[in-house]
């Protein structure tokens, strides 16, 4: 079965000199370039005794080097552990004390911290510096572990989670499709997985020229410049940020906009459509399983915006075609081959795991329902639900009204001694009008919030635990 790095490889073949990956600082890496990038590296680290099946610990820059020092690392049949870039230093530690690495791979401001960071003091130092000559040839299989990666562990301590070379493939099967098209596009991508996917589909990547880590010091003209003058015509990003592009004037040859990694809100999907060319898409998944569903957002109808301001949920599509999807207790599951089947601590795999004979179901730990049509409405988080005078409700229900609401700039449903509480970021002076608006859901407790803390991931969350330690409980 071919892996990634065989698509790569054909990509290279097809297209030495089209550009791979363009650098925030708009350095541009043709395809040809970054195999051989790839291949200096893979002979210098063999050289360094890295052998089939030893993990390494992978800390750098987002830059053409990251994904060639991956590819290197890979055709060793290297097993790459990449710890969770929000969590910053504690992230990097984790993932060092979870996966006792054999070497750690790291670039700049990375590379010093192996003098001083415990858990990689004695570690080998690989940095991507030139090399020479042209490494062994690995038989890397299909159950061989690609990659260890980490959940946000914003509900919880981050979990490790191995992905073997097949597992690559079959995400890389999944989402192929909803990125294949039959134009040269130039896709503007925040998240590492789709630039994996257009280096085995030979297709252009421009990476963000920001932190991820501080979207919220990017300004809409800084977002339009940037496509504008790298002449984006895809754009694969956060909600977060389409809240930024929806405030953009001009943004060249841009035409569609993938986003998720958070929940997709019906007022900026109709803020997003008022710019009339863009095409929507909205793609939900999990670390877990990435994607679940997908939904063109011209398909929103609507009676189904009308029920989303109701409180029924918020629409997020149909089942992509790769995937198993159930409904139990409320819970969303999945299975299929681009899911995880499980963790590298067993006590999470009991925990968030289902095996049904052969079948391995994932809780992805979101309540939700199929409509008549087969598409998947979100709730919220499992166990996130309040109980009112009226019922039980969940964060979506009065969450996506509320951000119809005069000044509301987000807000967030919880339960404060066992109340519960609308908190609202916006205009304070709205408050009493906010209060008579939340009453109308069973929700007679409203509280103003200066600024809702998100995820530090891609600030598309609510951070739950946090806004609870701001507010005092």
């Amino acid at each position: 079965m071919p892996n990634l790095l065989d698509h790569f490889a054909d990509a290279v073949a097809r297209q030495p000199d089209r550009i791979a990956i363009v650098e925030g600082t708009g350095h541009q890496v043709t395809f040809r370039a970054l195999h051989g990038r790839a291949q200096q590296l893979a002979s210098k680290w063999e050289r360094k005794g890295l052998r089939h099946g030893d993990r390494v610990l992978l800390a750098m820059p987002v830059k053409a080097d990251l994904y060639a020092s991956l590819a290197a690392l890979w055709s060793l049949g290297v097993t790459v552990v990449l710890p969770e870039p929000a969590m910053g230093l504690a992230g990097l530690r984790h993932a060092a004390r979870t996966t006792r690495p054999k070497a750690f791979c790291a670039s700049g401001y990375f590379a010093l911290l192996s003098f001083v960071v415990p858990e990689l003091v004695g570690l080998p130092l690989l940095r991507p510096g030139q090399g020479q000559g042209e490494p062994s040839v690995v038989d890397v299989q299909d159950n061989d572990v690609a990659l260890v990666s980490f959940t946000s562990g914003t509900t919880g301590p981050a979990k490790a989670i191995p992905r073997s070379h097949a597992f690559l493939m079959a995400q890389h099967d999944a989402i192929a499709p909803l990125l294949d098209s039959a134009m040269a596009e130039r896709d503007l991508v925040a998240f590492p997985v789709f630039t994996l996917i257009n280096l085995a589909a030979g297709r252009t990547t421009i990476l963000p020229n920001w932190k991820m880590t501080k979207l919220d010091r990017l300004s809409p003209e800084q977002l339009a410049g940037w496509i504008t003058k790298q002449q984006v015509t895809r754009l694969l990003i956060p909600p977060s940020l389409c809240e930024k592009l929806a405030q953009c004037k001009d943004t060249g040859q841009l035409h569609t906009v993938f986003t998720g990694g958070g929940p997709v809100f019906p007022d900026l999907t109709q803020g997003l459509l008022e710019q009339s060319s863009l095409d929507v898409f909205c793609v939900y998944g999990s670390t877990e399983a990435e994607p679940i569903a997908h939904l063109d957002a011209r398909d929103i109808s609507d009676i189904d915006y009308r029920d989303m301001a109701a409180g029924r949920g918020l629409l997020v599509g149909r089942p992509v075609s790769h995937i198993n999807l159930r409904i139990r207790d409320d819970e969303v599951q999945v299975a299929g081959d681009h899911v995880n089947d499980g963790y590298l601590d067993p006590a999470h795999s009991t925990e968030n795991k289902i095996k049904d004979g052969t079948t391995i179901w994932h809780r992805t730990g979101d309540a939700g329902r199929l409509d008549e049509q087969g598409r998947l409405w979100l709730w919220g988080r499992l166990r996130s639900e309040v109980t009112t005078p009226t019922g039980r409700i969940f964060p979506f229900a009065i969450e996506i009204a509320a951000r119809q609401w005069p000044s509301v700039t987000n807000s967030a449903l919880m339960s404060l001694n066992g109340k519960p509480t609308l908190c609202i970021e916006g205009d304070k002076d709205q408050l009493s009008n906010w209060n008579s608006l939340a009453l109308e859901f069973g929700v007679a407790k409203v509280i103003h919030v200066k600024k809702i803390p998100m995820d530090k991931r891609h600030r598309s969350k609510i951070d739950r635990v946090e806004l609870t330690h701001l507010l005092g409980h």
